[in-house]
């Protein structure tokens, strides 16, 4: 039987339950690809430390360079994280016709264009079906079960940490400092867990699936990424009162020869697939053309999920080389470059929840939406709501705005004269709804 060689960098958490499952499984792989999958070395800075697996002698090195370089080894899995060192040892691995398996979103939603493009000319694959959703299959079906539908959009909580906040929030009315203490003293938030609440981990996400979705790179920093760090429990209750839960959201959507991404805290009607996604769950809702809805759900993080789906792209990679070669030149190819072009974030059109403190005096109101109606935006309700015991304003009543659907940069102009004008009390609230 053929034996397929994996070195593994980096031995955290996620790196240690691929190698158990390796070791552990040795068989079963066997048995399902009809090729022996070996794990001949894991590099790490420290090889001392216990991870809970027994790994036999000779495999655990400080070098990875001696991995990337050894002849026996055809697949590495980079577990190592971030842009720098981990950009290098796959770029080497590339050169040295090794087949890459990561789980790196950063590094794909930044540098993407990069490593696909040295993938497809060294004509190596490169898998990547952890980077988004842990456990969650949805890179994979995106790359083959969907892969004869035009995506029309998608829509995801792709951060557990945000989730399991903005849940606790709407559960028991606690304020955003208290739940996140609450999550880093579960560690479900990182000690620094500025990636996760500013939106950033989730529009790394949101870049990656977007690009595979439209066939070209599309980079985070190219569209609107609002995280949930500002978000009130007055606006928690609100939408609530309004039969709404409030979920960071990660929007994908096609309109003709453009593609909209925006990372926000989005409205979801409490009859919405999404709206039952609590704590640290992730999902992700796909809109093909062929396929309608597809929900995908599940763990979006986690030593046993994350190792799940690692596996199953060494397996895959493991049967391409049995077969003769790679079987993706590139997953993110050029091809829709000048075709599909990425919207403007003002150009994004949603319907949208905007609370205002508004000053209590007659004909405010109408003040307010007549320079709505001349901005361009058309309103679907105007309520007004108790104010909430320490947030109380003088003199001002809480008014929530629902649009029918605008683009941004219209309600972004309305606000900004409707701030100028002196008619409320502080900044007014924005955020998406579905």
């Amino acid at each position: 039987m053929k034996e397929i060689g994996v070195g593994i960098l980096g031995f955290g958490t996620v790196g240690a339950g691929v190698a158990d499952g390796l070791l552990r499984n040795r068989e079963t792989f066997a048995q399902r690809l009809g090729v022996d999958v070996v794990l001949r070395k894991i590099a790490d800075l420290d090889i001392t430390r216990d991870r809970g697996v027994t790994i036999p002698e000779g495999i655990l090195t400080t070098d990875a360079s001696s991995v990337i370089s050894d002849p026996s080894i055809d697949i590495i899995v980079e577990l190592i994280g971030g842009i720098g060192i981990a950009k290098k040892f796959i770029l080497d691995a590339i050169r040295a016709k090794k087949s890459v398996v990561t789980a790196n979103k950063k590094l794909l939603a930044e540098c993407g264009s990069e490593i696909f493009g040295a993938a497809g000319e060294a004509g190596v694959d490169i898998y990547f079906g952890a980077a988004v959703g842990g456990g969650i299959p949805i890179i994979r079906s995106l790359r083959e079960g969907l892969a004869g539908n035009e995506i029309e959009s998608i829509k995801g909580i792709l951060n557990g940490t945000c989730n399991y906040i903005l849940t606790r929030m709407a559960r028991e009315g606690a304020r955003f400092d208290e739940v996140l203490k609450d999550a880093q003293r579960l560690g479900f938030a990182e000690a620094d867990p500025t990636l996760d609440i500013d939106g950033w981990d989730t529009a790394h996400k949101a870049s990656i699936l977007a690009s595979l979705a439209y066939g070209f790179f599309i980079s985070p920093h190219d569209f609107e990424v609002k995280g949930i760090r500002d978000l009130s429990t007055v606006d928690v209750t609100y939408a609530k009162e309004l039969g709404y839960s409030i979920k960071l959201v990660a929007h994908v959507s096609r309109e003709g020869d453009e593609v909209g991404v925006r990372v926000s805290p989005t409205l979801v009607p409490e009859n919405h697939l999404l709206a039952a996604v609590n704590d640290v769950f992730n999902a992700v809702l796909v809109h093909g053309d062929l396929s309608d809805d597809l929900m995908f759900y599940g763990k979006g993080a986690g030593r046993a999920p994350t190792a799940s789906t690692v596996l199953g792209d060494i397996g895959d990679i493991a049967r391409n080389i049995s077969n003769g070669g790679a079987r993706y030149k590139s997953a993110i190819s050029v091809a829709n470059e000048g075709i599909l072009a990425l919207k403007v974030p003002a150009n994004n059109v949603s319907s949208f929840y905007v609370r205002m403190m508004v000053e209590d005096r007659c004909g405010t109101l109408g003040k307010l939406t007549t320079i709505f109606g001349e901005h361009g935006v058309s309103i679907l309700q105007a309520t007004s709501h108790k104010q909430l015991k320490g947030h109380e304003v003088e003199g001002a009543i809480p008014v929530v705005i629902r649009t029918h659907k605008a683009s941004s940069g219209a309600v972004d102009s309305a606000l900004e004269e409707i701030e100028s004008a002196g008619i409320i009390r502080g900044k007014a609230i924005k955020m998406c709804m579905i």
